[in-house]
């Protein structure tokens, strides 16, 4: 893909690698591909909580998110038209990471971000898996989940600097 301005002229290339991940099949090439999923009235009460408290909210979308996610099996994948080594044509590539496509990258990004939130003394919550928690004295800075989007409240924006 090509993103072009207004005069037409290009502006970036917006070209990711994507696996086709139809091809994978439970059991077999993967064990677990379920991510936690924050439910709407979640979201709602999450910001009700932060309007009530006059917490200040921010939200931002995660743009490459499922590509930091590590891998618990390990992945193999066919190469991609374009990509193909001429001197081994026949060869297949082992992922590091995971990739767009990959029936388990939801999963992989959701683990890596919860470590490093729970490494930087957030806790989760008991009922909801999406919902983090770090307390500083009365402080609170609250963080909800929701596949590649997150939402973060506080009460003074220096809270949310990490």
């Amino acid at each position: 893909k090509v993103k072009l301005d207004e005069l037409g002229g290009i502006l970036k290339n917006k070209a990711r690698l994507v696996t086709r991940g139809y091809r994978q099949e439970e059991v077999i090439d993967f064990e677990e591909s379920f991510a936690p999923v924050a439910r709407l009235e979640a979201i709602r009460i999450f910001l009700a909580y932060a309007t009530h408290k006059n917490m200040v909210a921010y939200q931002m979308d995660v743009k490459t998110a499922f590509l930091n996610g590590n891998l618990r099996e390990d992945v193999y994948v066919s190469q991609p038209d374009g990509f193909v080594d001429p001197d081994n044509p026949n060869h297949v590539y082992k992922l590091k990471k995971a990739l767009y496509g990959l029936k388990q990258a939801p999963r992989a990004w959701y683990d890596m971000l919860s470590l490093f939130l729970l490494s930087q003394d957030f806790s989760k919550g008991s009922v909801d898996p999406t919902l983090l928690i770090r307390k500083n004295g009365n402080d609170l800075l609250l963080v909800q989940i929701y596949v590649d989007d997150i939402i973060f409240a506080a009460p003074t924006l220096e809270l949310c600097d990490l």
